[in-house]
This record gives C-alpha cells, structure tokens and sequence, in this order.
C-alpha cells in the first residue's frame, strides 16, 4: 500500500490466492500500516476494484446488485423530487442507467436479470411522467417518433456498450485485436458461418442464457 501526501488517497495492492488447499492451510497475514490493521477479506468476500465488484473466485455478481440498487435509488429520488418529466430522465441516465453502461460490457446479465433492470427503467420513467406504475408500458418503451418516451432498455444499452468495447479494441493493431479476430475466425467455424452477418441470423434463433453459456 502506498500512501500519498493526503491521507485520503490510498493505493492498494490486491493480491488473490486462488489455490484453494493453500488458503486453508496457510493462514492471512496481519498487515498494518501506521498501527493500523487493514480487513483481510475471504476469496468469496466481495469488494470494489477498477470500479466492479466481485469476489477473488471471479463472482461478479455483486456488480449486478450493486446495478440493480443504484436503478431502485434513482428511481424513487425521482419520484419525489420537482423535476420536470425531461430532467427525471436525464437523472435516471445519469445515476441509474450509468452504472449499467459502465459495467455491460464485461458484466454477464441473464435474460431474467435484464429484464428484471428493464421493469425498474419504466417505472422510474412513469415515475418522472407521474402515472401509476400498472398503467401500460408501452408508452415509455415505443419510440419517440411512434409517440412514446423512448426509455431505454437494457438490451439496447447492452448492444452499444459491447459494440463501443470491440471498437475500442479492434482500433489499436495489437495482440488484443488479434486474439479477437482469431475468435471470431474459430466461431464463424465451429457454427458454421461464412460471415458475421450468418453469425447475427444465426445467434437470432438462440435463446438469450443459451447464448452467454456457449459464447
């Protein structure tokens, strides 16, 4: 741990033993600083790191929670506060939809989990319109041309942030852009595809959790 001039900014080094028999049988260290003990967590404990939460065993689902209980606050703040129909929702994509966005791409969501986000999306969107959240969704799903609200949707938000991420990647001629064009290359085949477009109509025809399990 590196400590800086203002004792509020810290650095820390995370170390992950993910040998299991060794964990058992050795115990954590004691580690202290100016006479302080930092909280040794267990492999299954889940913490913030880079902006995600999740465990050293590579559970991410409390970044899932974490999504989820940011979307329910934002929500009910805008369900009391004196916006206008248009700000509500720019709080709701500043506070709730956000933290989606940051973490979608990385983060895997079932389809009952998306859906789940989805039901919380409208109705912090009927919240802001200030109707009751049995009235119909479908007009703050439909588009705003189609004469809706245009809510986003989780889907959607996910297709942009996995679209953004390969874009980000594929930009820089590097080892990274390689190994994604070789996987793409050794998809195409095993699905029998001669093109991304094939992988599209075919990927259509799947069933959203059969899909992230194979992929």
């Amino acid at each position: 741990m590196v400590w800086h001039g203002d004792q509020r900014k810290k650095t820390f080094l995370l170390v992950i033993d993910n040998d299991q028999k060794r964990r058992e049988s050795i115990p954590a260290p004691h580690l202290r600083i100016n006479g302080e003990r930092f909280q040794t967590l267990d492999i299954n404990d889940a913490c913030r790191y880079l902006g995600y939460w999740g465990t050293g065993n590579d559970d991410m689902s409390a970044t899932r929670e974490v999504v989820r209980e940011k979307a329910k606050v934002a929500r009910d703040r805008i369900k009391s506060h004196p916006l206008t129909p248009e700000l509500s929702a720019e709080l709701l994509a500043q506070k709730g939809i956000g933290a989606f966005r940051f973490s979608a791409a990385l983060i895997e969501w079932s389809q009952s989990e998306l859906e789940g986000l989805q039901k919380i999306w409208v109705q912090a969107y009927k919240n802001a319109w200030h109707v009751p959240w049995s009235s119909a969704n479908s007009l703050y799903t439909f588009l705003t041309a189609e004469g809706g609200h245009e809510c986003p949707l989780p889907s959607g938000v996910l297709t942009q942030a996995l679209l953004q991420h390969v874009d980000q990647w594929i930009r820089h001629g590097d080892v990274v852009k390689r190994n994604m064009l070789a996987q793409l290359e050794r998809t195409l085949t095993e699905w029998h595809c001669n093109s991304f477009t094939d992988l599209i109509d075919e990927m259509e025809l799947w069933d959203w959790n059969v899909a992230n399990k194979d992929f």
